[in-house]
């Protein structure tokens, strides 16, 4: 999806040796934020048929229907062209029958790693439209769009799709939150059929459900348009595995790098530090052609703003399959408990989340360096 001549202010650190984060700039154009509307590289090949439901979660298996039903669905009618005609549930075999009375939109409801995303991406894959028509992003990135190109050309831009699929969606930022809702709303009058996920905390009876009565309650106007879909289940990162590795010391973390080809170097916090200085929607080209993160001197977060950065940093690593080796603390310790315990706690738990999946893949670099 992404390329390393997309973006420029890309460099090594030092010719033949690891390339450096904190070296990059990259300036990322509007129409590439368009372009990259579609499921990150770690979702490139799911589909409904590589989802393993959970047997103990029967919740997972009728999810994967329903999904495969409403991207069915969409096969008749385009959204471009065809005002607020043409949403899911009916398909060209379905084309005599009455418009339907139901939701426009599917929520995907449930915690970390119960597969969500993987679902998204499969439905967005599944539905029968060139890629250009159909629409994948995090809630950030699609918040970058509209940011980059203007609320009514983001309108104009997206009102032509069939489907749009928004992963992650935040309710911590109410200005966002409106700005997202009246964007959908504009998009819903459009013909556009929707599909969303965000993240509630782990290890609380009923969890879940209380992200769908956020998000049903922040969308307000919009809340009609979607059937909330409750998927159970553990985290799968965490089904059966071990713990993360514990951090590498800063010897073993420089040489992996060294013997690694396509790896940067970077000391964690001059990295905090460089990613203040480019914009978030930027933390992809940031990525691009690098295939390990090597950190030395990981440590705590210092400051709410610093962390969110990295939150968005670590969903880019995540997204992309980039593994992360690291010297210093472990990554549980990054964001102090009154993070934790904050307005932000979901994000927080979510980098935490993927980059302990991370630094499991990066286990290898080290054992083979």
């Amino acid at each position: 999806m992404s390329s390393s001549s997309a973006a420029s202010g890309l460099s090594n650190l030092t010719d033949g040796g690891p390339l450096s984060l904190c070296a990059r700039e990259p300036h990322v154009p509007a129409d590439r934020l368009v372009a990259e509307m579609v499921p990150p590289p770690r979702f490139d090949a799911v589909r409904f048929a590589t989802y393993i439901p959970d047997p103990k979660q029967p919740s997972q298996s009728e999810a994967v229907q329903v999904l495969d039903d409403f991207a069915a669905g969409l096969d008749g009618a385009a959204a471009a062209g065809s005002g607020r005609r043409g949403f899911f549930g009916f398909g060209r075999s379905r084309a005599r029958a009455a418009k339907p009375a139901g939701p426009r939109g599917v929520y995907l409801d449930g915690g970390y790693g119960v597969g969500k995303t993987h679902l998204l991406a499969s439905l967005w894959h599944a539905t029968p439209a060139e890629p250009a028509r159909k629409a994948f992003g995090t809630f950030v990135e699609l918040t970058n769009l509209v940011g980059a190109l203007g609320f009514q050309k983001a309108v104009e831009t997206l009102s032509g799709h069939r489907l749009l699929c928004i992963d992650e969606f935040e309710l911590d930022d109410p200005g966002d939150t409106v700005l997202v809702s009246t964007l959908l709303g504009r998009l819903v009058d459009a013909g556009v059929a929707l599909a969303a996920t965000s993240n509630t905390l782990p290890g609380k009876l009923g969890e879940g459900r209380f992200a769908a009565a956020d998000f049903l309650r922040e969308i307000q106007g919009l809340s009609a348009h979607f059937r909330t879909l409750r998927i159970d289940g553990e985290d799968y990162r965490h089904r059966g595995l071990p713990e993360a590795p514990a951090p590498y010391s800063e010897e073993q973390v420089t040489k992996a790098a060294y013997a690694t080809e396509g790896a940067s170097l970077d000391d964690f916090p001059h990295l905090l530090r460089h990613l203040a200085k480019v914009h978030p929607s930027r933390y992809g080209a940031l990525t691009d052609g690098i295939r390990a993160v090597c950190l030395t001197d990981v440590g705590p977060v210092p400051d709410q703003s610093t962390a969110l950065r990295l939150v968005v940093l670590a969903d880019r690593l995540y997204d992309r399959e980039v593994p992360v080796l690291a010297s210093g603390v472990p990554f549980d310790r990054l964001f102090s408990e009154e993070m934790l315990n904050g307005g932000y706690r979901k994000k927080y738990f979510r980098a935490i989340s993927r980059l302990t999946a991370l630094a499991r893949d990066a286990k290898g670099l080290v054992e083979h360096g």
